[in-house]
């Protein structure tokens, strides 16, 4: 029986946009010698991603000390001229106020049971990111705490510890494949991929399109 629901923040919960981000890409972009602001948007995740994976035990970066290294990287690999902190700042911004998805807010409010945010970025931002829309979890299980990032099982395992609950008693809910699909697997967990435009391979895992339909299938499941 499904005593508790992991879900995933980033993408997820909130929204991969916002002023601040957006701000922040076109300083980047203007400011360096790469040649469009999407080019640095792929060059800025793909750098995150990669660091998030070598992140690991004894080699663990936090959120922050990955995106001072990014920005460094910037520096030397296309020549920016920015002041760094501003640029680090409105990540931090990013993290705790870009806009929610408008179905978020609906499915902590209705869902019957508790709800825990599993996240790679840090639980102070994470936790004013909550306050800021309002929305109350059970707990916020973050990157720091297990000294890994998804997919590594650690961090599904560090959440299964705080909530008490065994691996087939809950459910993870993310966006992504290859971050909390495969970290949720590892760990034994149930994963739904939340699929918002029905575009990725989804390997065999069951789908949603919105977290409204998350919520009908978790209540479907208590049900029976």
């Amino acid at each position: 029986m499904l005593k508790a629901v992991f879900i995933d923040y980033t993408g997820t919960i909130m929204k991969e946009s916002g002023k601040d981000v957006e701000e922040m890409t076109m300083r980047l972009y203007k400011n360096s010698d790469i040649e469009s602001p999407q080019a640095m948007l792929n060059y800025w995740w793909g750098k995150l991603k990669k660091y998030e994976n070598e992140s690991f035990g004894d080699a663990f970066l936090t959120e922050d000390e990955i995106v001072d290294k990014l920005l460094a990287d910037c520096v030397e690999e296309l020549n920016l001229q920015e002041n760094l902190e501003e640029a680090h700042e409105l990540c931090r911004r990013f993290w705790m106020y870009a806009p929610a998805f408008e179905d978020a807010k609906p499915f902590f409010e209705n869902c019957p049971l508790p709800i825990y945010v599993i996240t790679n970025n840090g639980v102070r931002y994470v936790g004013e990111g909550m306050r800021h829309k309002a929305l109350e979890p059970a707990g916020i299980i973050c990157g720091d705490m297990a000294r890994a990032y998804k997919p590594h099982r650690e961090l599904f395992e560090k959440a299964l510890e705080i909530s008490g609950c065994s691996a087939h008693e809950v459910i993870h809910i993310g966006d992504s494949m290859a971050s909390d699909v495969a970290g949720a697997r590892a760990a034994g967990i149930r994963p739904i991929l939340l699929d918002r435009k029905g575009t990725q391979e989804t390997d065999g895992v069951m789908v949603v399109r919105s977290l409204d339909e998350a919520l009908a299938f978790i209540v479907k499941e208590l049900e029976q």
